[in-house]
């Protein structure tokens, strides 16, 4: 089932009335009120009509796949559609995922063993042309069963309402979400971009209670439609990051950032997607700019459990990955500091960082995994008294974060890598453009949008640190 035919349907089918647009597929979810009597009076083919709340259903939006994949290749290339690409997603399991991304994975699983994931099936009688002659039964669909456009799942009612007051009751602190709002620099209906603050994770994991992905509800208003992350980066790390609002946006941006690094690797040209770091290292490279190529690949350290990646392929080595690096040296000081640009090509964990450390030999400032010798002789730079001392003050924020502190005029300076921009295509455009109703998808005139972080306190500080030792 090509994209093409699967839209052509959804259009018919929505010729009697309005199908739910899928940008927002939570917001769609609905009790099938003009359908509940039918329903409760039909039953089952296994056996007798459910009794009291089992009788409420949620009806989902009719199955209509679209490849996310294929659309992300076609706005990367700036191009139309490929009508002949299929959709991979055609489980009822994947559409329920799809559809209802607030409920955990381990739910919808037990819905399914639960047989509590129902069908539509459709009996016409065709002995009267009367439109109420068409009953509804529903019947029971298995995780792996493959869906038509057209087929419709329905769930029970009280799932949705436990899910969303559990999103409710969670997140209620105004302090928090007040501040976690405040980091957002643009928001449409398809993205949000958010400056990540220095200290934060992206990622859950042992002992980290408060990241992104866990906060993300707290970026929507009335929704248990969470924002999902569509790349990483670092703790330390800060900047420019962007998440999908909605399980389409997130798919084609996932594959979108693929791209990148596939052309990356084939010699492509293409400019869709850019990102562009500042950081300042300790020491200055041989040539002012230039193209770094190093594979990464993981190495297990001594202690049998952490690992850590590395330029310098050998037998202890795993899972070497090619990785591009332009860069651009902004300013050297006298100091031994230099400020970079620097420009991924490729989108590899660790990547800016292992590159700087092992392949131009200036571990970035605050790089304790990568630079940890450079560090070992470190000596704060004394602070000018003409430096603002807004800089100087720090305070504490939400999820224990604290601002100030960390420049090279600390004894411990934090990681000095920001993501000061990043340029993407207009997704909410390309989205709107999928679920039109012009079969022929022509991504060739989207806007591309440009997103710019501020530096970081710490990082600020030490550049009127820098600047003053200059003069």
């Amino acid at each position: 089932m090509t994209t093409r035919m699967a839209l052509l349907l959804l259009r018919r089918l929505a010729a009697g009335g309005a199908v739910p647009r899928l940008h927002q597929p939570c917001a769609c979810l609905a009790t099938a009120a003009a359908r509940h009597d039918a329903l409760e009076t039909v039953g089952e083919a296994s056996g007798g009509p459910d009794k009291g709340n089992k009788n409420r259903w949620m009806e989902l939006p009719p199955f209509a796949p679209v490849d996310a994949a294929a659309a992300a290749r076609a706005i990367f290339r700036g191009e139309g559609g490929d009508e002949n690409e299929g959709s991979s997603n055609s489980t009822a399991i994947r559409w329920v995922r799809r559809c209802c991304p607030q409920l955990p994975a381990s739910l919808v699983q037990k819905l399914f063993r639960l047989r509590k994931v129902k069908k539509n099936a459709v009996n016409t009688d065709t002995s009267s042309m009367d439109a109420s002659a068409e009953k509804f039964r529903l019947r029971r669909v298995s995780a792996k069963d493959h869906l038509v456009p057209g087929d419709t799942l329905f769930l029970p009612v009280n799932i949705q309402e436990s899910s969303v007051a559990e999103k409710t009751r969670k997140f209620d602190n105004r302090n928090e979400i007040e501040f976690l709002r405040s980091l957002e620099i643009y928001k449409d209906e398809a993205i949000i971009v958010v400056n990540k603050p220095p200290g934060m994770p992206v990622q859950g994991g042992v002992g980290i209670k408060n990241s992104i992905d866990v906060l993300a509800p707290m970026f929507e208003e009335n929704s248990s439609d969470a924002p999902r992350l569509v790349h990483r980066l670092d703790r330390d790390c800060c900047g420019v990051l962007v998440l999908g609002r909605t399980q389409l946006s997130a798919s084609i941006l996932h594959a979108i950032f693929r791209e990148k690094t596939a052309d990356a690797l084939a010699d492509g040209t293409q400019q869709v997607l850019q990102r562009k770091y500042v950081a300042l290292v300790m020491g200055t490279p041989r040539h002012p700019k230039g193209l770094l190529s190093a594979p990464l690949a993981k190495v297990l350290l001594q202690d049998g459990k952490s690992e850590r990646l590395t330029v310098r392929a050998g037998p202890n080595t795993t899972s070497v990955q090619d990785a591009l690096t332009e860069y651009r040296v902004i300013e050297s000081c006298p100091q031994g500091f230099t400020w970079l640009e620097l420009f991924p090509l490729t989108g590899r964990k660790h990547q800016l960082r292992v590159h700087c450390a092992e392949v131009l030999g200036t571990p970035i400032v605050g790089d304790y995994k990568y630079g940890r010798q450079a560090h070992q002789n470190w000596t704060p730079l004394p602070v000018p008294r003409t430096v603002d001392h807004e800089l100087l003050r720090k305070r504490r924020l939400p999820f224990g974060l604290v601002l100030g502190g960390g420049s090279i005029a600390e004894e411990q300076p934090q990681l000095h890598l920001h993501c000061k921009q990043m340029m993407l295509p207009d997704i909410s455009a390309g989205v709107q453009g999928l679920q039109s109703e012009d079969a022929d998808h022509d991504f060739s005139g989207l806007e591309k949008l440009s997103f710019v972080a501020p530096l970081p306190l710490h990082m600020r500080l030490s550049w009127e640190v820098l600047k003053s030792v200059k003069k």
